[in-house]
């Protein structure tokens, strides 16, 4: 059997998600469907490749493995195919939200001067990896905790945490809000790309409600509708100004690590110049948290 490129699609989307229901729902596929063209690739490499013993399914070293090889040569191939490449090779850089805060402009406009043959595409996708597990960018950069297999980080810097609510909320009075103060207010919730969770507060004390979003700009409407208040990042005001949202810094919340994330192996060869320019850019901005 030849692997052609909706086998990798198939694998990595099982691999992603961990269930082979949701994946075959993302791609639109039928499950039966799903679990054939598993079953071709297992027969291909003449091995296991998906432990299915448990209930959340599990790759196998050899699914490792290829999980990995897979991730390079999808991206590889987009990147060959993409008629923008035969005129320049754009290093693709993704973000789910508010990309590098006050350094994002600073950025975009150093690698102009210094890399000019190579264009910086700076995207927005509301995904948890910003679509660099999907082969989508060739790097990312992400906030919180970076779980996903296959990928190298680099710490960029810590960002303090901040409270988004409706200008006409009772909290805006207060010059810094506790996360006790936000237990008897509805909390948005971004399921996708957002670093809060009802962890934050104790088991006894968490807030009244949660109501949870998919992405940035219904988060930004549930709590400019007074349906909820938000807990974000310091790079959140520059990114997403609206005139019925003020912003209050939390005052007992761990800070958010920013890093610079892209997949192991072979990538784009711009790569480790753009994790200098960032580190550069930081330092020249005087970021308000060392990064190392």
């Amino acid at each position: 059997m030849t692997i052609e490129l909706r086998h990798l699609r198939a694998f990595l989307a099982i691999a992603e998600e961990g269930n082979v229901t949701r994946a075959a729902a993302r791609l639109h596929l039928s499950q039966p469907a799903l679990s054939r063209t598993l079953r071709q690739i297992e027969e291909h490499f003449g091995t296991r490749l998906v432990d299915r013993s448990t209930h959340h399914l599990q790759l196998t070293a050899e699914g490792r493995t290829f999980r990995d090889k897979a991730l390079a040569a999808l991206s590889a191939v987009e990147t060959a195919l993409n008629p923008r490449g035969l005129k320049s090779w754009p290093l693709r850089l993704g973000h789910p939200w508010a990309a590098l805060g006050d350094h994002t402009v600073p950025l975009l406009r150093r690698w102009d001067e210094t890399h000019p043959g190579t264009p910086l595409e700076l995207l927005r996708i509301d995904d948890r990896t910003a679509g660099l597990t999907q082969g989508k960018v060739d790097a990312a950069l992400l906030r919180g905790e970076v779980t996903a297999a296959g990928l190298r980080t680099e710490l960029l810097m810590s960002e303090e945490r901040v409270v988004v609510m409706p200008a006409d909320s009772p909290l805006a009075t207060l010059p810094r809000v506790t996360l006790a103060d936000l237990a008897a207010h509805p909390i948005a919730l971004n399921t996708v790309s957002g670093t809060t969770t009802m962890d934050m507060w104790p088991p006894t004390a968490r807030p009244v409600a949660a109501i949870e979003v998919t992405n940035t700009d219904e988060w930004l409407i549930a709590i400019a509708a007074g349906r909820a208040v938000g807990i974000s990042t310091s790079a959140t005001p520059s990114h997403h100004t609206h005139p019925s949202l003020v912003f209050r810094p939390l005052a007992d919340a761990p800070a958010i690590p920013v890093v610079l994330a892209w997949r192991e192996g072979l990538g784009h060869p711009a790569i480790p110049n753009l994790v200098a320019l960032v580190h550069q850019v930081i330092a020249a901005d005087g970021a308000g948290r060392p990064t190392r």
